[in-house]
């Protein structure tokens, strides 16, 4: 098969491991779509870190990614979504799909008494970005934030399924069980990992699952564009990591799948005083 653009690749970008939620969503429903997906690990976590770091370290991520000839770019993280992707979209010629919009447009989609509970990094939270996305599809909506910084740290660590972490979680979400809500948005790509957790914790609410419903955007963006991929064959995810973590390939490969992937690693160095990302 000739490599034309549509047959380019998607790229999937995360300061951590949670992204490979979304790309396994994406696979899911998009399963002749190349991949190509890049872990910031280095600059873990994303949610603690300032505006000006958070979209410093995107762009450097984003001008990698943009050399892999990709044909669209998915933001795989709330934290960077909600500080650079309209920066982004300014800087590049592709389609960018970031997790927070489809995230707001399906909470709005399935709650029933209106009131939604979003739980996300503090930087994701402070932003506002969520209640602003769920009130431009519909001002009647009342929405409870709550957040969830020792999470990500949690999850990375691997401790997912941990006592520690259901307790941790159990003590966040006693704000947002106290407000009535029917639905929570996990408003950070690692959270899917824990979704049932969640669920045991908050029982009849409705989860909505930012890897899902970002997978579905891609899919209508590229449909939109005619941009979908004409292969018949599955597609294939190569990871990029700039740093490695004890626990990555395990965690990987419960999302992904054994020896669906490759994994490279990739050095940041300057070259005339800019950051540049190299195999």
């Amino acid at each position: 098969m000739k490599n034309t653009p549509n047959n380019y690749a998607v790229a999937v970008f995360d300061s951590g491991i949670g992204g490979l939620t979304v790309a396994a969503a994406i696979r899911s429903m998009l399963p002749s779509e190349d991949l190509v997906y890049f872990g910031d690990l280095l600059h873990l976590p994303y949610g603690s870190k300032s505006q000006n770091a958070v979209l410093e370290f995107t762009r450097y991520a984003v001008h990698f990614l943009v050399r892999q000839n990709i044909k669209a770019l998915v933001i795989a993280c709330n934290t960077a979504t909600s500080v650079a992707k309209e920066r982004i979209e300014q800087e590049v010629t592709i389609p960018v799909v970031g997790v927070i919009e489809p995230g707001a447009r399906e909470a709005c989609r399935v709650s029933v008494n209106g009131r939604i509970g979003v739980i996300g990094t503090s930087r994701t939270i402070a932003s506002n970005a969520y209640p602003e996305a769920i009130h431009r599809k519909n001002a009647n909506m009342r929405v409870f934030q709550k957040a969830t910084p020792l999470l990500v740290p949690l999850i990375e660590e691997g401790w997912a399924e941990h006592p520690v972490t259901k307790l941790v979680l159990s003590e966040y979400l006693k704000d947002i069980q106290n407000k009535s809500v029917d639905t929570i948005v996990l408003g950070c790509t690692h959270y899917p990992l824990i979704s049932g957790l969640v669920q045991e914790i908050l029982k009849d609410v409705h989860i909505v699952d930012s890897a899902r419903t970002t997978a579905v955007m891609l899919k209508e963006t590229l449909k939109q564009k005619s941009a979908l991929s004409e292969k018949n064959e599955p597609g294939s995810l190569r990871v990029f990591l700039n740093d490695t973590t004890e626990n990555f390939r395990s965690m990987a490969v419960n999302i992904i799948g054994s020896g669906r992937y490759s994994l490279e690693s990739v050095s940041l160095h300057y070259l005339n005083g800019r950051a540049v990302y190299d195999v």
